[in-house]
């Protein structure tokens, strides 16, 4: 079983350390973290997801039990709450319309018990895509990248190049100029149909298999 844990801390040298100890001596293997200092420097807020934790009981007690610790949570984890992402990029009015769509179809699949998000990201120009585009890799949970506008290429085609083959997310991409859309896994011309889609294609209740369709245009 997979858990999520949300810990506050004092913010000094050996703190995270101490912390993941604990989980190690209980059997718990971290498979995701995300640490960052609140604004006054003088906490730090830490959320991991744990598996193989058997006593949650003695976990409590022990993080409780530690002086370092000012607030302690066991939740479920963010895969289990937020599911898959959907990630949306590029022009703002394009970006609003695949959103649209994908909200849409995945509300659709979510009352039926799956659980699939939808983010966005509207922004232009070569370099700031460049960089969002490449920064999708780092990001946990992504099902499939949507790429929204009238013109990308150059070194957003590099960076979705390369984006597939580090992760193998999936990329749909509007019907546009430039050379993305020839290293899209699919091209479609309507930002509603693509949000759609792209939440089709990442659905276990759904029968969209994107790999019968890669490399046509829609």
């Amino acid at each position: 079983m997979e858990i999520g844990i949300s810990i506050e801390a004092e913010n000094k040298v050996g703190v995270l350390h101490k912390l993941t100890g604990i989980l190690s001596e209980l059997g718990g293997n971290i498979t995701y973290t995300q640490q960052f200092i609140k604004d006054d420097g003088k906490i730090g807020f830490i959320y991991m997801e744990v598996e193989g934790i058997k006593d949650i009981e003695e976990l409590k007690r022990r993080m409780e039990s530690c002086e370092c610790v000012k607030s302690f949570e066991i939740h479920s984890s963010l895969k289990k709450i937020y599911g898959k992402r959907v990630i949306i990029i590029g022009g703002g009015a394009q970006v609003a319309e695949v959103a649209r769509g994908a909200i849409s179809e995945a509300d659709r699949h979510n009352i039926r018990g799956e659980r699939i998000s939808v983010d966005t990201l509207p922004i232009v120009g070569e370099e700031n895509l460049y960089e969002a585009v490449k920064a999708v890799a780092t990001l946990p949970r992504v099902g499939i990248l949507v790429l929204a506008g009238s013109l990308m290429g150059g070194k957003i085609t590099e960076a979705v190049k390369e984006l597939k083959e580090k992760t193998g997310i999936p990329v749909i991409s509007l019907k546009m100029f430039g050379s993305v859309p020839k290293v899209a896994d699919l091209v479609v011309g309507d930002p509603l149909q693509a949000g759609v889609l792209a939440v089709m294609a990442i659905a276990e209740t759904a029968k969209f298999d994107i790999n019968k369709v890669k490399g046509r245009v829609l």
